[in-house]
């Protein structure tokens, strides 16, 4: 005999507002309003002073801003097509539009570091006046207006695509106040070649911060189980259970950037005890790995 669970659908359409109990989605939506405004501003003046001010500096970082206006575009557009609700032909809905987002902002970034250093590289060859001041006043604005940025997705981190949106953010604000710093040791010993070292620095940082979500994405994106999630805990658990006496077929996926679902097989000879097992199993995936998806199987023959 056999038993076969589904998760009902009113909560496949839901999971991503559950997801996001610490950062509603009207709360996300302001967030990434505010956030692309503010940085897409920012990005203009910070390119055009960078120009006229001669600062590789605060070219490559306007460019990372530019990166991180159309990370958050990408990722407030993947977060708008998540809490789409499945169709006839798209039955999962389109939660791993997240995923999607996720990989492609961050080979964007790694695209553009590897431009930043080129770019670097010439200018170390052939150096150029700097207009600090210039440098430095541009820069400074844009470290207060990252940080604040970075504080409107500090909630709701559980989420791959919200804690991208946050880590660019705040590492973008700590890259802006290097370039303050870089045009204060320019100011003060008139050495040019501090403004390409400390862009090919801004590269690397970009880099250091970005390979780590790239890794996820990337291995979300190939139906990797989900980091925070132990299929051998998850397996010793589900065996634990009374009357479980094997775990078969057990498959864990991302099904975006901040759900999983999860399919197995699980043999209970018993088969009074199918129904009390379906319970535990689906109150163990839920309440310690946060697994809402799922679908279970009860076997009864070894």
């Amino acid at each position: 005999m056999t038993h076969q669970s589904s998760e009902p659908a009113t909560r496949g359409q839901c999971g991503h507002a559950h997801d996001h109990r610490t950062l509603a989605a009207t709360q996300f939506d302001r967030a990434m309003l505010v956030g692309v405004t503010l940085n897409a501003a920012f990005v203009a003046v910070e390119l055009a002073a960078g120009f006229l001010g001669n600062s590789l500096a605060l070219v490559a970082d306007a460019g990372h801003n530019a990166g991180d206006v159309l990370g958050l575009l990408l990722a407030w557009g993947a977060a708008w097509l998540a809490r789409r609700p499945p169709t006839t032909r798209f039955t999962w809905g389109f939660r791993r539009a997240t995923i999607h987002a996720a990989l492609v902002n961050a080979v964007l970034l790694l695209v553009a570091c590897g431009v930043i250093l080129w770019e670097a590289w010439h200018r170390l060859a052939a150096p150029a006046p700097v207009a600090s001041w210039t440098m430095i006043t541009v820069a400074a604005v844009g470290v207060a207006i990252n940080t604040l940025t970075a504080l409107l997705f500090l909630r709701g981190q559980r989420d791959a695509n919200v804690r991208g949106a946050f880590l660019h953010m705040a590492a973008d604000a700590a890259v802006s106040a290097g370039v303050v710093a870089a045009g204060f040791a320019i100011l003060l010993t008139g050495l040019t070649w501090i403004d390409p070292i400390t862009s090919a620095l801004i590269a690397l940082v970009i880099v250091v911060g970005t390979w780590d979500l790239f890794r996820e994405s990337l291995d979300l994106s190939l139906d990797a189980v989900p980091r925070g999630i132990d299929p051998a805990a998850v397996a010793a658990d589900l065996s634990a259970i009374e009357g479980v006496t094997d775990v078969r077929d057990l498959r864990i996926w991302g099904t975006s950037t901040s759900e999983a679902s999860l399919t197995t097989h699980l043999v209970v000879p018993d088969a009074a005890q199918h129904p009390a097992t379906l319970t535990a199993a689906r109150r163990l995936l839920h309440d310690k790995f946060h697994i809402d998806h799922t679908t279970i199987e009860i076997d009864a023959a070894e």
